[in-house]
């Protein structure tokens, strides 16, 4: 089996930052260590001053495919998720057609077997009528169970109270949900629609998908979790009301309801939409600065537990567009780590903060099997960071496939020098090796 030795890195692991080395044989980290320069190794890396992470884990992305691949793909997503220093992620079901059964859910599989640069693992999608198919899905081979709480997604909303309370009561591993209530958005795009006709401002969005809409879908998700003893998982809060709905005194490993905050609601606010308009638009939307800031103290205070990406792309003529017809989502996932850690430069959030919310916690909450720490007998998935490399996002060096960033013109003072995926050096200073290709997550669920 080939190795690698990576030497004098700064490891950021489970709450520490130490100097030390780590050798990598096959996929997996044979020792974490010092004073390991004696030993015989295929590749030595001297990593002097840089940083070694636990590769990202990114529970919420969309890639587009199958169906939409004029906007994204397995493959195209995947690598800017690698360069991102993303090793793995969780993709959501609404593809066309939206993945309602175990069928199209082995078909994600195997696209992903032979496209995907990064590990993967997909969410069955709840309808209204799935219920039986859903309960078919193997929880040691599959993330979860996705519910669309909300009308972000058309006919992937489920709105019938009994087949909520079944989903709930019935499905023995995690739900996520997206949480906005349907009945309050329509209220308040009315109202919007009666003072502004068609042309909608985008700083009406964050009114339209108010704090109150939020607030209702997602206190009655955890309403119905504690009812039927669910492990639910809510993503992307967007206020500081939906903060107090989760707990911060039980360690993640025993809590039921987590949450899951994303980098684009701690990175812009309501103020952004005069600057980025439409390009901003995502469900649940960006809204003001006392939530953004409250979304980051929930986050060090332990009421959230995970930073994601919901990663979600549009062809830029989709974007620049009207209110009315301008989708909502945008790509992220190339550049969440570096975000991260530009708010780590700006005193906001530690780096062993931002590794425990990207990497352990995503694989303890979803129990990954032997991912998510820099462990001996874990999976090699690590990444260096450069903490001192400066550069700035542009059309030219984004890497999604539809070619465009909110993050464009922004410098970042980190980069991602080198990211390894299962033991496999798939990135290395701008230049990708696809001798090996992601794996499938697997979950140690009893």
């Amino acid at each position: 089996m080939k190795t690698t030795l990576i030497l004098n890195a700064n490891i950021v692991n489970e709450g520490k930052v130490f100097e030390g080395d780590v050798l990598i044989k096959g996929e997996r980290i044979e020792i974490v260590g010092k004073d390991l320069a004696s030993r015989q190794a295929d590749v030595v890396i001297d990593a002097k001053g840089k940083y070694l992470l636990p590769g990202a884990i990114d529970d919420q992305v969309h890639f587009r495919e199958p169906g939409l691949t004029h906007k994204a793909n397995i493959a195209s997503e995947s690598h800017a998720a690698v360069a991102g220093g993303v090793t793995s992620f969780m993709e959501m079901p609404n593809t066309s057609p939206p993945t309602f059964t175990q069928a199209l859910l082995a078909d994600k599989y195997a696209i992903a077997a032979h496209a995907s640069l990064a590990n993967y693992s997909f969410f069955i999608g709840a309808s209204n009528d799935n219920v039986e198919e859903v309960l078919k899905t193997d929880i040691n081979s599959v993330c979860g169970l996705k519910i669309f709480m909300g009308s972000s997604t058309g006919n992937l909303l489920v709105d019938n109270p009994k087949v909520l309370e079944a989903f709930f009561s019935r499905f023995p591993s995690l739900i996520a949900t997206h949480c906005e209530y349907e009945q309050t958005i329509r209220k308040n795009l009315e109202a919007a629609k009666a003072r502004f006709g068609e042309e909608v401002p985008m700083q009406e969005h964050p009114l339209i998908r108010s704090e109150e809409a939020c607030y209702l879908s997602s206190s009655m998700a955890v309403d119905l979790a504690k009812k039927h003893g669910t492990k639910l998982h809510i993503l992307h809060i967007s206020t500081a009301k939906e903060i107090a709905l989760f707990d911060n005194s039980l360690p993640l490993e025993k809590k039921k309801i987590t949450a899951e905050a994303c980098v684009h609601h701690l990175w812009f606010n309501n103020t952004d939409y005069d600057r980025l308009g439409t390009l901003i638009k995502w469900n649940p939307a960006v809204k003001t600065v006392h939530d953004q800031q409250a979304i980051l103290q929930g986050v060090l205070n332990n009421n959230i537990d995970v930073i994601a990406t919901d990663h979600a792309p549009h062809l830029l003529d989709e974007k620049q567009n009207t209110y009315f017809k301008a989708p909502s989502g945008g790509p992220l996932v190339q550049h969440s780590v570096v975000a991260m850690l530009e708010m780590h430069h700006q005193g906001k959030i530690g780096l062993e903060r931002v590794v425990e919310k990207m990497s352990h916690n995503p694989a303890i909450l979803f129990q990954i099997k032997e991912r998510g720490f820099i462990r001996e007998g874990y999976f090699a998935d690590i990444v260096l960071v450069d903490l001192h490399k400066v550069w700035t996002v542009s059309k030219e060096n984004v890497l999604a496939k539809c070619g465009w960033s909110p993050f464009e013109g922004q410098e970042f003072r980190s980069s991602v020098t080198h990211t390894f995926v299962s033991g496999h050096l798939a990135y290395e200073n701008g230049m990708f090796s696809h001798e090996q290709m992601g794996q499938r997550l697997l979950f140690d669920r009893k």
